[in-house]
Parts: structure tokens; sequence; C-alpha cells
């Protein structure tokens, strides 16, 4: 795991040519360009709404009111994860032509897309923040973001590395991973409230990791205060598990991805 580390602090600067390459072209011929980065999160948020709020409406605890912001500061978290797992699942197929050179570390093209996912939840958070701000529900607790950010940085980091490097070698697995993504978007806490879950389902969803990432972000921003710092710690021990895991498959498979590509 430490050389991983060494390895991308090494080549920082490569990683940050190839994130901003990978951002131009992601909106490269459009009339919009970064703005998008603005727009999707809130066309994304309207038609939630439209389908939660309005379509199917339901009885929610006060806690989750007004929904579509508390909905909000759980999806623009979850699509950073989202995105990042399944673009990285074949990165290493489509960027074969540079991890065949031999000089080229492998391990930057999973970060990079992380990386650049992370670069479209940062650009979202501004009109999170400003429809915080609107509804007066933006505190002091908002300056905590930057713990769950970091936390989630490493576990997306750590599952991107295994996702990349065992795709190339069982390539089902990229369409298995959309089916499981999706399952445990369902089985965290976007959509409804922790706080009111009891019982067996409360104990399942302490399990995931994401549960207390969303807490969290729930907290700090909708809520206006932080009390999961356990909940919180625990899942900065399992980002860290999964990075060493996701540092150690990539290193073993290092030598035949070339090959599989």
């Amino acid at each position: 795991m430490i050389a991983e580390l060494r390895t991308l602090v090494r080549y920082r600067l490569l990683i940050q040519s190839l994130v901003g390459r990978e951002l131009k072209a992601r909106y490269r011929g459009s009339v919009l360009g970064f703005f998008w980065s603005f727009v999707n999160p809130l066309l994304q948020l309207l038609t939630y709404g439209l389908v939660f709020a309005v379509i199917l409406p339901a009885r929610r605890p006060p806690e989750m009111e007004p929904y579509l912001l508390f909905f909000f500061c759980g999806i623009l978290p979850w699509t950073w994860l989202q995105s990042s797992l399944t673009e990285a699942a074949g990165v290493l197929i489509s960027g074969g032509n540079l991890i065949k050179k031999v000089l080229f570390p492998a391990e930057i093209l999973p970060v990079v897309t992380v990386l650049a996912n992370l670069s479209h939840f940062v650009l979202g958070l501004p009109v999170l923040l400003a429809v915080l701000l609107i509804y007066r529900r933006l505190g002091p607790a908002a300056l905590l973001l930057p713990l769950p950010m970091v936390v989630q940085l490493v576990l997306t980091v750590g599952l991107a590395l295994v996702v990349s490097a065992l795709t190339v070698h069982f390539r089902d697995i990229q369409n298995i991973l959309a089916h499981l993504v999706h399952l445990w978007f369902f089985a965290s806490p976007v959509l409804y409230y922790y706080g009111a879950l009891q019982g067996r389902a409360r104990t399942v969803l302490r399990l995931n990791p994401m549960t207390h990432l969303l807490v969290s972000y729930q907290q700090m921003l909708f809520h206006g205060d932080f009390d999961h710092w356990r909940g919180l710690a625990g899942t900065a021990a399992v980002a860290v598990l999964a990075f060493a895991l996701g540092a150690w498959l990539f290193d073993r498979l290092r030598d035949t991805l070339a090959e599989e590509v």
C-alpha cells in the first residue's frame, strides 16, 4: 500500500494532466461545456423529485422534509461513487495503448476516473450549498464536509483499483457491476431516513460503509449537526482496508494486464 501511495505521489502531475484531459474530453463539442456539471445534479434532482414527491407521494418522517433537499444531500455523493466504479470497470481496457507502455503506471487510470468524478461532485456542491442557504439549513457543521469526502475518496479509489484490475481478466464484471451498484443504491439511505429504521433493517444497513458516509453528509449539510463520529471512523478503517486490498490485488495482476487488454 505504501508503494502504491508513493507511485501516486510521484506521478501526481501526470494524474493532474489526465484528469484535466478527461474533463475536457467529456464536454468536448458541448455548447454548455462545464456548465453541465451544475445542470446534471439539478436535472437528476427534478427527475427523482417528480417521481417520489409528485407521482408517488408518501408520508415521511419530519427529519426528511423538505424531501428534495434531503435527497439532494445523498444523491450527489452517491453519483460520485456510482460513476467512478462503473467507469473504472472499463478504464484499463479502453486505455490499453497506454498500459502497454513499459514506463506507464497502470494504476493511474482508475485513480484518474475517481478524481474526474470527484471534480463533478465538487462542481455540484455550490448548487447544493446555495439551495441549503435558501432554506436556511446551512450551518457550521458544513465545515466538516472534507472529512467524509476524504474517507469516500480513499474507499472509492480502493474499490476502483479492485474493479478495474479484475475486469481485465473477467469482462462479465462490467455487466454484473451495473446491477450490483443498483442494488447497493437501494441498500443505502439515499431515498429514506436511516434514523427511522429499526431492527434487522438497521443492523444490515449498519454494515454498509456508504450508509455512514451518507448519514455524515446528511447530518452535516441537511440537519446542521454531526454526531456520527463512530460510524464515520469505522468507515474510514474500511476505506483504508479497501485501498490496501486494491493496491495488493493490482500489484499482483500488474504483469498480466498488458497481455489481457
